[in-house]
């Protein structure tokens, strides 16, 4: 028998809601406070990026996959954090990257090396600037995460603030080797699935033993039998918020 959990809006009104709006830029979020949030306290911030099928314009879809994690009474209670999770438009994309359609549905990615951000970066990159100048921010915690589009994204938010972040995890994301140098120096645990049929695990596996070689930490978890949505069993690890949580910047 295969029960089918439908996840309502209900199930996330503990995240407010949010926007940054200044300039040319725009983008709307959702956003996780700690129970029993002190301002006057500092907390580490997660940053946490879609996959493209969560785009949208009513700040309620990316937090499918994900938001339920952070809800979780025990993670609330070993690591009070504050958690973001921002919506990308529907006509946009988190990362620089070329998408090629193929036959049978199956598309190929072509990322770009440098180049300027796409409009959702942009007003994302500012969003973070403008959110960590916040008085409760721990700016040694700082942290971002994504899944597939996000886990592009993440790569290249990443490359655009290497200053910023402590630590970062990746999902079933890709990026072109030769921006690896910029971000090098990041602690990243990287996942993919090993029957990945959307974006291609070679994408991760090329980055991760190019770090190897070059950077300063770098975990790679493949599951062989996982398709696409490889962040159910990333999310399942039990050291996934201990090893992510456990980093600080110098």
């Amino acid at each position: 028998m295969t029960f089918i959990i439908v996840l309502k809006a209900q199930d996330f009104n503990q995240y407010a809601s949010g926007n940054y709006i200044k300039g040319k830029d725009s983008i709307y979020y959702r956003i996780l406070f700690p129970d029993n949030f002190n301002p006057s306290q500092k907390y580490p911030v997660v940053f946490f990026l879609h996959g493209s099928g969560e785009r949208g314009s009513n700040n309620e879809s990316q937090l499918v996959h994900g938001g339920k994690l952070f809800l979780k009474d025990d993670v609330r209670k070993k690591f009070p954090a504050i958690i973001i999770f921002p919506q990308c438009p529907a006509n946009d994309y988190w990362a620089n990257v070329n998408i090629i359609p193929k036959n049978q549905g199956k598309r190929s990615f072509s990322f770009i090396e440098g180049g300027k951000p796409t409009k959702a970066m942009h007003a994302l990159k500012n969003m973070v600037k403008d959110f960590l100048k916040k008085p409760f921010v721990n700016k040694e915690q700082i942290y971002v995460g994504g899944l597939s589009m996000g886990g592009m994204g993440t790569f290249e938010l990443l490359r655009r603030q290497r200053k910023t972040f402590a630590a970062a995890i990746t999902i079933c994301g890709g990026d072109n080797t030769n921006n690896i140098e910029k971000y090098k120096k990041i602690p990243l645990w990287i996942f993919h699935g090993g029957k990945d049929d959307v974006v291609d695990p070679a994408f991760s596996i090329a980055i991760s033993e190019r770090l190897k070689t070059v950077g300063d930490e770098v975990k790679f978890t493949l599951y062989p039998n996982a398709n696409h949505n490889s962040w159910d069993s990333a999310f399942a690890e039990p050291d996934l918020l201990p090893w992510l949580f456990g980093h600080k910047k110098n």
